[in-house]
């Protein structure tokens, strides 16, 4: 990242008010002072909030932290895929500087015996020798040795070249992976400061008021609940019947955001899992998701199919008939059934 140069500035000359002016500044800095104090409290900061404007505040906060863990879980999986490339990417190198190393020893040796072999001049050996049909034929070889330590000399160049641009592949990945993992530690610096922010305001409410918004919101195993066998599913097919029947079996499991399973899972993740067990591999987000079949009307919803919630695409669950889903809800809240219709409706697909 480049740095930046602060430009030096003149420290500008201070001014005194007096009288009236000196009251109109005191009254403004006492003002600002209020006003920063405001904008920087939390919950504690906004006493005036009734139990449902918190109970409103803290739904936001806890779509604001699924919305950032898709975001998030998106992310990472770009990350892994960065890892994957860079480590491929330096192994790939790693192979060609041993075979390079390779290459430069034999060349070493084919010039040591040539260096061995040739300290008389060539006419001279053929004076000296007894044989000089023999010299002629050795000659023919070493004229063949001198074209192959050519070639091979050409060969390492070659050699060198394609690892300078394996290495400069996996700088440029490496890069991108720094660039990942930056974009993840925004992402979960959101989700934690989100959950920490919606923690705190729930502590504003009263105990009874807390338990209230905890069972309204299936975080006691309230609405919907998190019981039950999964009886005969109507579903358009096997698989659709297999991913049913394992979300069934994964009720009552915690909400744990980026979480894909077996202990627990996150929105999507759950999704996912549900149809890896029944042989289908989805994508990890909800925004792809939504992408990963044919879409279907409210209206032609069949249990297997995912249904997906709010504008951002942000949040969901999967679908098991007579207007009901089994999803991840959010932090605090375990897996539960719950009616499709206790969120803004985005679309559904339907994956096999």
């Amino acid at each position: 990242m480049a740095a930046h140069r602060k430009s030096a500035h003149r420290k500008p000359k201070q001014r005194f008010f007096t009288g009236s002016a000196a009251r109109s500044a005191a009254a403004l800095a006492l003002a600002g002072a209020a006003t920063a104090t405001a904008a920087t409290g939390s919950a504690q900061a906004e006493p005036h909030l009734t139990a449902a404007q918190v109970r409103s505040k803290v739904d936001q906060l806890y779509r604001d932290a699924e919305a950032a863990t898709e975001r998030y879980n998106g992310a990472k999986e770009k990350a892994g895929d960065a890892a994957r490339s860079v480590d491929a990417l330096r192994d790939e190198a790693a192979r060609r500087t041993d075979l390079l190393n390779e290459s430069r020893h034999a060349l070493g040796s084919l010039a040591a015996a040539q260096y061995r072999s040739g300290g008389l001049d060539p006419a001279l050996q053929l004076l000296l020798t007894s044989d000089p049909d023999q010299y002629l034929e050795r000659s023919s070889y070493v004229e063949m040795a001198g074209d192959r330590q050519a070639g091979a000399i050409s060969g390492i160049r070659r050699q060198i070249t394609g690892i300078d641009q394996v290495r400069a592949r996996a700088e440029d990945e490496a890069a991108v992976l720094a660039a990942r993992e930056a974009e993840l530690a925004r992402h979960k610096k959101k989700i934690t400061s989100s959950l920490a922010d919606a923690r705190e305001l729930l502590h504003t409410l009263t105990a009874a008021e807390r338990a209230d918004y905890e069972d309204a919101n299936g975080a006691t195993g309230g609405t919907g609940g998190t019981s039950g066998a999964p009886g005969p599913v109507a579903a358009p097919n096997s698989r659709a019947a297999q991913a049913v029947a394992f979300a069934y079996g994964a009720l009552g499991k915690p909400y744990v955001w980026g979480a894909t399973g077996p202990s627990a899972y996150d929105c999507s993740g759950l999704t996912q899992a549900a149809w890896q067990a029944a042989g289908v591999s989805l994508p990890r987000t909800t925004y792809t998701q939504i992408n990963a079949g044919q879409r279907v009307s409210r209206s032609q919803l069949a249990p297997g199919d995912l249904v997906f919630f709010y504008s951002g695409i942000s949040h969901v669950g999967l679908y098991i008939g007579d207007g009901k889903m089994i999803h991840a809800p959010r932090p605090g809240a375990p897996i539960r059934i719950a009616p499709i219709d206790e969120m803004p409706f985005a679309g559904a697909t339907r994956v096999a």
